[in-house]
C-alpha cells in the first residue's frame, strides 16, 4: 500500500523540497537575511538563518520588513488591561544577489497574545516570550512560502 502511494506521488511530479536539486538544497547556506534592527527582527533573522543557513558569499538576499502591533483585548472594569494581542506582518522579497532581480515575494501574517495579569516582571517576560513566538511563526511561514515559490508551486 505504501509502495503504491509512493508510485502515485512520483507520477504527479512530486519532488522532495530537500532532495537532490530541490529548492531547499538550492537555498541552503546561500541566503543573506536582512531584517529590521529590533528585538523581533533579530529573532526573525536568527530563525530564518537557522532554517536556511548562513553564508558570507550568498547567492540570494532575503529582505524582510516587520510591522508588529499591540492591541489591548481584555480590560477590567477598573480600566486595567490584562491581556494583549500582538498582531504581526512580515513583508519579504527574495532577490538574486548578483543581479538584484526579484525572484519571489510575499506577505505573512500571524498573531500571538500574552497575559498582563501578574506583576511587572512576569508581564515583561510574557511579552518577550510572545514577541519571540510571533517571530518564530512568521519565520516558519516565510520559509514555507519561499520554498514553495522557488519550487514553482504555491503552498
Amino acid at each position: 500500500m505504501v509502495l503504491l502511494g509512493l508510485v502515485a506521488l512520483g507520477g504527479c511530479g512530486f519532488a522532495p523540497v530537500y532532495g537532490p536539486g530541490g529548492p531547499g538544497r538550492r537555498l541552503r547556506n546561500a541566503v543573506l537575511v536582512a531584517a529590521p534592527e529590533t528585538p523581533e527582527g533579530f529573532r526573525l533573522r536568527a530563525e530564518l538563518e537557522d532554517r536556511l543557513g548562513w553564508s558570507e558569499t550568498a547567492s540570494f538576499v532575503l529582505t524582510v520588513t516587520l510591522d508588529v502591533g499591540l492591541e489591548p483585548v481584555a480590560i477590567t472594569t477598573e480600566g486595567a488591561t490584562t491581556r494583549y494581542n500582538l498582531p504581526g506582518e512580515a513583508k519579504w522579497v527574495l532577490t538574486d544577489a548578483a543581479t538584484g532581480d526579484e525572484l519571489a515575494s510575499g506577505t505573512e501574517q500571524a498573531f500571538t497574545a500574552y497575559s498582563a495579569a501578574g506583576n511587572t516582571l512576569a508581564t515583561r517576560a510574557s511579552e518577550r516570550d510572545a514577541r519571540d513566538r510571533l517571530s518564530i511563526m512568521l519565520a516558519d511561514q516565510i520559509v514555507t512560502q519561499l520554498l514553495a515559490a522557488m519550487s514553482g508551486g504555491a503552498a
